[in-house]
C-alpha cells in the first residue's frame, strides 16, 4: 500500500482486518492494474481509509454493511467540518470507485456507491501571468546570477528553495562551480515549465535521452504513463545548452544516473524543491505567488490568444479530455472582458 499521511496510517490500523486487507487491495489495483502514481494511490487510501473509519464508527463491521447511507453520512460529516466542494466531489469520486472495486471483486452484494451523488464542484479560473511576467520569471535565474551570483544563493527570497540547491555541494567539484551550476538548473526548469506547460512532476522526470535537439522536442510520460512528444523553443534550448554544458556536469554524482534535472545531492530534483524555486523566483521578480501549476496553466492561456488550435493543446497538455482544456478559452474570455471593462468608455 501506497504510504498514507500519519493520522490516516492510525485510523488504517485501527480498522477492523477485512476493512484493512480491502484497503490494501484496492491501492494494489490502483497501482498494478489502473496503473496510478503514487500521490493519485495515497489521495484514494486517505479518502477511503476516512470513509472505513466513519462507517466502524457507525457500528459496521462488515463490508456489505458499508451501504448508500453510511457513504452520504460520511460525505454530510465532512461538510460540515469545512471540507470545500472540490474536495467533497473527490471524496465521492473516491467512495464510488471503491464501492464499484468491491463489487466486481465479490466482496459486496451491490455497487451502492453506484447511487452515491455528489456537489458540482466551482471551478475557478487558474491563476495566469501576463507573458511579461513570465518572461521576468524565467529570466529571474539569469539575473541573479550576473548581478549577484552566490549571494542570492546563500540567502534566497523564500530562504529554503535555493539554500537547499547548495546545501551538499558535489564531491569533488569547486565550490564556485556548484554556485554557479545552480541558476543554470534553476534558468533551464522555469524555460522547460513556461515553454512546454508540463507538470512539474514530469518536468523533475525528464532524462537526458528524453530531449531531442535537433528537434527541440523532449519525451514525457505523464498520467498513466502516457507518453507524448512536447515541442519548446529556442530560449529554452540555450537555456538547456548551457545546464548540459556548464551546469550538470558541475553537480552530477554516480545516483544522478540520466535524470535531467538534479537536485542538491545530485538526485532526481525533488518536485517539491522544483516548487519553491518557482515560488523563490516569483518573489524576486516581484510577482504574485506562483507555483509550477500557474506556469502551465499561463502557457496553455497564451498559446489559445496566439491562435492555437484547443486540440493542440489538449495534445501539448496531455489532457485525456478536451473539457479540462476548455478552461483556458474561458480564462481568455475573462481576461477579454475585464480589459474592455477597463478600457472602453462605455463599459
Amino acid at each position: 500500500m501506497s504510504r498514507p499521511e500519519r493520522g490516516t496510517r492510525a485510523m488504517h490500523q485501527a480498522l477492523p482486518p477485512a476493512l484493512r486487507d480491502a484497503v490494501d487491495d484496492f491501492a494494489e489495483h490502483l497501482s498494478r492494474v489502473r496503473n496510478r502514481s503514487a500521490h493519485t494511490v495515497r489521495a484514494y487510501v486517505t479518502d477511503l481509509v476516512s470513509l472505513l473509519d466513519h462507517a466502524v464508527r457507525m457500528g459496521c463491521v462488515d463490508l456489505a454493511e458499508v451501504d448508500l447511507s453510511v457513504l452520504r453520512s460520511w460525505l454530510a460529516r465532512q461538510r460540515t467540518t469545512g471540507a470545500a466542494r472540490t474536495s467533497l466531489a473527490r471524496r465521492a469520486a473516491s467512495a464510488r470507485a471503491f464501492s464499484s472495486w468491491a463489487h466486481r471483486a465479490g466482496l459486496v452484494p451491490a455497487d451502492v456507491g453506484a447511487a452515491l451523488a455528489s456537489p458540482r464542484a466551482h471551478r475557478e479560473l487558474p491563476n495566469v501571468l501576463r507573458a511579461d511576467q513570465a518572461a521576468a520569471l524565467v529570466e529571474a535565474p539569469g539575473r541573479g546570477a550576473s548581478t549577484a551570483g552566490p549571494a542570492i544563493a546563500d540567502s534566497p527570497p523564500t530562504g529554503s528553495a535555493l539554500n537547499d540547491s547548495l546545501a551538499a555541494p558535489t564531491p569533488g567539484a569547486a565550490p564556485t562551480a556548484t554556485v554557479e551550476a545552480v541558476p543554470l538548473r534553476d534558468r533551464v526548469l522555469l524555460e522547460l515549465l513556461y515553454a512546454t506547460g508540463v507538470r512539474v512532476s514530469e518536468a523533475c522526470g525528464l532524462d537526458v535521452g528524453d530531449v531531442d535537439h535537433g528537434r527541440r522536442v523532449i519525451r514525457v510520460f505523464g498520467k498513466g504513463g502516457r507518453e507524448r512528444s512536447v515541442p519548446y523553443g529556442v530560449p529554452a534550448q540555450r537555456a538547456l545548452d548551457d545546464w548540459l554544458r556548464r551546469g550538470r556536469p558541475a553537480m552530477v554524482v554516480a545516483r544522478s544516473g540520466d535524470a535531467l534535472l538534479l537536485g542538491a545531492r545530485g538526485g532526481r530534483l525533488n518536485p517539491t524543491t522544483a516548487r519553491q524555486i518557482v515560488g523563490a523566483y516569483a518573489e524576486t521578480a516581484g510577482l504574485p505567488r506562483t507555483s509550477p501549476h500557474d506556469l502551465r496553466h499561463s502557457a496553455a492561456t497564451h498559446l489559445l490568444e496566439g491562435g492555437a488550435d484547443l486540440r493542440a493543446v489538449q495534445e501539448l497538455l496531455g489532457h485525456s479530455s478536451l473539457a479540462s482544456t476548455q478552461i483556458y478559452t474561458h480564462v481568455s474570455v475573462e481576461r477579454l472582458r475585464a480589459a474592455y471593462r477597463q478600457a472602453h468608455p462605455r463599459a
